[in-house]
């Protein structure tokens, strides 16, 4: 899409796709295992969503596959391409709700999915003429980076705002089903696309899927809404920001979500070594880890989705300590002579964990802040979240660089689980003495 074809933008005072059109309820009756569909404006958004995603992981994939394998790069160059891809998210993530919270939403999320397309575009055309190089990768996602800062908060909060209050964990859930959904589709297509067409398909069709969310969001009944704009950015800015400090249900969950963010979630540097170096070599190997990873957290998304109704705190401690300990297991395995079901096993697992320990902090996240600062607090917990990846990144390269695969996932895992079991530690100390403040009461 051109950019002159782009809505134009301007302040709020008119249009919040997030508001339900008359003829339908603003808060529907939460029926059966997945009340979120009962809202047309979700249906329109998961499943272009879908499309679009399956195609952002077969690029993710090809991604990887053409730095690593094609352009002969290191570990640590390749850890440099989510520092780009990354870091911006770091940078103007929170500056990026302002802009979240004050513009109408369908219109930002309309405008930074064509960019996407663009860059697979871009990307498409220089390896198709073989003019590409690992400089021109770097600038595709240094370029994502920044667009991705404004996307991310922007959705994130539209989700829960389509919905009414009652399904927000059941809409967040069923959002990261579907994300896990295209993650084991997605791979499983590029390694097949991959091995007889080469990384210039996957990027092309990434190109083309961004059709489906622009389709589904351009469709979308909104109705007016007038939105009062207070104060200047940098003052809400602030509000923003000081509303997470003082809210120790939010930050908490936000420190746990950094933690796991750094030194947990390192698979796309990790995943590409392992299929390279332990347990297979080429892109076969790639995708059908990438595959098993992908199941693990699509069957966490649905578990999460089908009974789980309100965040528990005790879930995403404990799916996070799971996720650092299997991780443990997983550089075990890579570092003896095993089969690839082994690190499939595992990363199924992992991906189990991963998937219901960060739906759960989301969820918490989302249903505890007010709705008029949803936009900045949503961009607090994505820059946190995106934004430590590349200094995960960065130091699990390294670690890989000198030590081995095995051992920067080892590391990981042991960091990931201590941090979980210190948060879960600090938080029943600080319990106590209000339990112990109700029974000296009641006696």
């Amino acid at each position: 899409m051109p950019a002159s074809s782009h809505p134009s933008i301007h302040p709020v005072t008119s249009i919040s796709p997030a508001d339900p059109p008359p003829n339908e309820p603003l808060e529907p009756e939460a029926r059966g295992r997945f009340p979120a569909f009962g809202y047309r404006n979700y249906r329109l958004f998961f499943f272009g969503q879908l499309v679009s995603v399956t195609g952002t992981w077969m690029q993710s994939l090809a991604q990887s596959y053409l730095v690593y394998e094609l352009l002969g790069a290191s570990p640590f160059q390749l850890g440099l391409v989510n520092v780009f891809q990354f870091a911006p998210v770091l940078l103007l993530g929170i500056p990026a709700g302002v802009v979240a919270d004050r513009f109408p939403k369908r219109r930002l999320l309309v405008m930074t999915q064509s960019i996407f397309a663009l860059l697979a575009g871009v990307l498409t055309i220089l390896v198709l003429l073989d003019r590409i190089q690992l400089w021109q990768v770097y600038a595709v996602a240094g370029v994502f980076g920044i667009t991705n800062a404004l996307d991310m908060p922007t959705r994130q909060s539209l989700v829960s705002e389509m919905v009414g209050k009652k399904a927000v964990m059941n809409a967040i859930a069923l959002n990261a089903t579907m994300f896990n959904t295209a993650r084991v589709v997605g791979p499983a297509i590029a390694g097949l696309v991959l091995a007889v067409f080469g990384p210039v398909a996957c990027f092309a069709i990434n190109t083309v899927s961004y059709g489906g969310v622009i389709i589904g969001l351009l469709m979308m009944r909104i109705a007016p809404v007038v939105r009062v704009a207070s104060g200047s950015a940098k003052a809400r800015l602030r509000e923003g920001v000081g509303y997470v400090l003082a809210t120790p249900t939010i930050y908490r969950t936000i420190i746990l979500v950094g933690a796991v963010g750094t030194f947990g979630m390192n698979f796309n540097i990790w995943v590409p070594m392992l299929a390279s170096d332990s347990f297979g070599s080429g892109a076969g190997a790639y995708g059908l880890l990438f595959s098993a990873m992908g199941i693990g957290s699509l069957l966490g998304a649905l578990t999460l989705a089908m009974f789980g109704r309100t965040p528990s705190r005790v879930r995403m401690l404990g799916a996070a300590i799971g996720l650092g300990l299997v991780e443990i297991v997983l550089a075990v395995a890579a570092s003896i002579p095993t089969g690839i079901a082994l690190g499939m096993l595992t990363l199924a697992i992992a991906g189990f964990a991963s998937s219901t320990a960060m739906a759960t902090a989301n969820t918490t996240v989302q249903t505890t802040a007010a709705p008029e600062l949803r936009g900045r607090v949503m961009a607090v917990y994505m820059t946190v979240f995106a934004g430590t990846t590349p200094f995960g990144a960065l130091i699990s390269g390294a670690i890989a660089d000198q030590f081995g695969v095995a051992t920067a996932v080892g590391v990981g895992g042991i960091i990931t689980a201590a941090a979980a079991i210190a948060i879960a530690w600090t938080q029943r100390q600080r319990l106590m003495p209000e339990t112990r403040n109700v029974v000296a009461h009641g006696s």
